[in-house]
């Protein structure tokens, strides 16, 4: 193992312990269950094969989700999901489907990010104030007006402050390249509400094992519920979609092997069912701790096992530090990772240069805050589907006066029913006293209600020109 790997390791550890407790926070379970999700993400996913240097664990990216089928179905219900999503997903790497995970809409995974992005941030908001939020995430936003009178102002202050560290620590970039962001702002947070004795919410810690769970056979009859399908489904396509995305980012980010994607889905449902089997978070490959880790010289994968080394050791060692964490500290840091969701730098030039691919992603964000997250990604890809089709779709028609001779009609693209108006209109606006002649060879596709659409105005033509004594071919 390369002394780089070993120093690699422990910054993704200090990096992973607060975003693992915070996402827990944030899904509305138990903390332990965060850090199990990160343990087994070092553990068994990071030792398998598939992307050498991108690590694995609970993902702000799935905590809306996550929260959902919790109040939905129980925590007790969490374990049988996730078990049945990881065994998706382990069905999709062996059919070798993973590279068709990079045939999404780049707009579509965009919006899924940025509507889980502004729910996360909305549903924080609250959290950082030790305040109840609403149930919807359109209920979140809407009751934010109103947050100032309920919030605790002191966790509020505790919260804003610790997004603060997390905006300008990085700006010490030899500071930065020691500790991260995210463990200096969480250990300033916990260690001044100590020292002054602030009364605020902190991190309830009941100890790893009695935090696990396996699912019962009674969980695994569940299995027969539509919405429990349904929400598997999404568990398995969600975060498979995100772990492949965050693989692609990856692989830009050092000069290694590149990722095996058919691979990384198996190590990614090789890990959701090991998670499942206890009761655990659902695991992702995460781009942050992935960035981290290359940032910090990581060569193999050696990195991000030993990652899961350190969690664990940490949990079964010293788990009473994580009561002194304010709730509040974690908020900030969930806000903070909501806001590098949404993709702001990204609408400038998708305005300038691709609205059609804005729209797909405004709607998918503003379906996913106003329904939820699968029905905001299933809108997002009827839409990209849609544009997909009209854009295709594209049909010219060009006409040429010869005289005495009469007309000749090209009909060059594709003709599908999206453009069969636009057709019709162009060769229904030709004179009716001139022979016309429709040539179709530039055409590539004609579906059959063109086809019938152009056949029905031949016939037509033909009436006229044994009437009229015009011919129209």
């Amino acid at each position: 193992m390369r002394k780089a790997d070993l120093l690699a390791s422990l910054v993704v550890f200090l990096v992973a312990l607060p975003l693992c407790v915070g996402v827990a926070m944030a899904s509305g379970v138990p903390a332990e269950l965060g850090l199990v999700t990160g343990i087994v993400g070092g553990l068994v996913a990071g030792a398998l094969p598939g992307s050498s240097l991108q690590v694995s664990g609970p993902a702000a990216g799935l905590t809306v989700l996550v929260y959902e089928a919790v109040r939905a179905y129980g925590v007790e219900a969490l374990g049988v999901l996730v078990l049945a999503a990881g065994l998706v997903q382990l069905a999709l790497g062996v059919l070798r489907l993973g590279r068709w995970f990079r045939a999404v809409s780049v707009a579509v995974v965009q919006g899924m990010l940025a509507g889980i992005g502004l729910v996360l941030i909305a549903g924080q908001v609250y959290a950082m104030g030790d305040a109840t939020a609403p149930g919807s995430g359109l209920g979140k936003i809407g009751g934010l007006v109103s947050l100032a009178g309920d919030a605790d102002p002191v966790a509020l202050a505790v919260g804003g402050a610790t997004v603060a560290v997390l905006l300008l620590w990085p700006r010490w970039r030899r500071g930065a390249r020691l500790v991260p962001a995210p463990l200096v702002a969480v250990a300033l947070a916990s260690l001044v509400t100590g020292l002054f004795d602030l009364s605020v919410r902190r991190v309830e810690v009941r100890g790893l094992l009695d935090a696990v769970r396996p699912p019962s056979a009674d969980d695994l009859g569940r299995l027969t519920e539509v919405g429990v399908i349904g929400t598997v489904l999404a568990f398995a396509l969600i975060a498979s979609a995100e772990s492949l995305f965050s693989a692609a980012a990856v692989d830009r980010l050092h000069r290694g092997p590149r990722t095996d994607y058919d691979r990384e889905l198996i190590a990614q449902g090789a890990g959701n069912t090991v998670c499942g089997m206890l009761g655990a978070l659902p695991m992702t490959a995460v781009i942050v701790r992935s960035a981290a880790n290359v940032q910090a010289g990581a060569r193999t994968k050696a990195s991000r096992v030993l990652h899961g080394v350190w969690l664990l050791l940490f949990t079964a060692v010293v788990p009473g530090v994580l009561g002194v964490i304010p709730v509040a500290a974690l908020a900030g840091l969930l806000v903070h990772a909501g806001c590098k969701l949404v993709p702001v730098r990204e609408l400038r030039p998708l305005w300038r240069a691709h609205r059609g691919e804005l729209v797909v992603l405004t709607v998918t964000a503003v379906a996913i805050v106003v329904g939820n997250l699968f029905e905001g990604v299933l809108a997002g890809l009827a839409l990209a589907v849609a544009k997909t089709a009209w854009d295709i779709s594209h049909v010219h028609v060009e006409t040429e006066d010869h005289g005495a001779a009469g007309i000749v009609v090209r009909v060059v693209g594709n003709a599908t029913f999206l453009r069969l108006p636009k057709l019709l209109d162009a060769l229904e606006a030709l004179p009716h006293d001139r022979d016309v002649r429709l040539e179709l060879g530039g055409l590539r596709h004609v579906d059959h209600a063109c086809a019938a659409a152009l056949e029905g105005w031949a016939a037509g033509r033909d009436h006229e020109r044994v009437a009229t004594s015009r011919s129209t071919t």
